[in-house]
């Protein structure tokens, strides 16, 4: 698929506001300072379509991006760890977060965005035992790959990999660095399953 024919849809705070629930989707979460609007934007090729910042937590709505000729949508979903917002707002966007998460039909998986440096913090493993749970597609992007090297970059693979397996979890995982385009081809080959449907059957 040509990821860079896409275009803002609109924004939604509560799953009420989101666009109508059919086709797929796929959602990318992740902690605020982990790169997830940076990955977006590298595998669209589009470098403004996610916003990024350098104040963490700038992501505070799920915003939604249609691709072209209707083949489904990418989330952007608001960032947690390092928003420098009240308890309230958080604990706010964590409630329609879970709704969402729990009441959308279309979403067919999550891009879990973890700094490779530092993985498997609580939202991390609180996204993949949900994800899991709920047999949702997943697939793991350990960002700024490129800030390790390559024996590190692997160890750190294997002990994520580690810890999926004693979760009974089941997921891609792929180095990735935005700067370097570390990992582009397997990502786009995950979404390529997502959203592309199968030709029907001559049989």
């Amino acid at each position: 698929m040509n990821y860079q024919i896409i275009e803002f849809l609109t924004s939604a705070e509560t799953p009420a506001q989101c666009p109508p629930d059919f086709g797929r989707e796929v959602a990318f979460a992740g902690r605020s300072n982990a790169g997830k609007s940076s990955a977006i934007n590298s595998l669209t090729g589009r470098r403004k379509l996610a916003r990024t910042s350098k104040t963490p937590g700038r992501t505070q709505l799920m915003n939604f991006f249609e691709l072209g000729d209707g083949a489904g949508r990418i989330v952007d979903l608001p960032g947690y760890g390092y928003a420098k917002v009240s308890q309230s707002v958080q604990a706010r966007w964590q409630e329609n977060l879970d709704l969402y998460l729990r009441s959308r039909t279309s979403l067919m998986a999550i891009v879990l965005i973890m700094d490779i440096r530092h993985p498997l913090k609580p939202f991390d493993l609180a996204m993949l035992d949900w994800s899991s749970s709920a047999g949702k597609d997943i697939l793991i992007l350990l960002t700024k790959a490129d800030k390790l090297g390559r024996n590190a970059a692997q160890q750190t693979a294997a002990k994520v990999r580690a810890e999926l397996k004693k979760r009974n979890c089941v997921a891609t995982i792929v180095p990735f660095s935005s700067t370097e385009s570390i990992g582009q081809s397997e990502a786009w080959a995950f979404l390529d399953t997502i959203f592309e449907v199968p030709e029907p059957s001559d049989l």
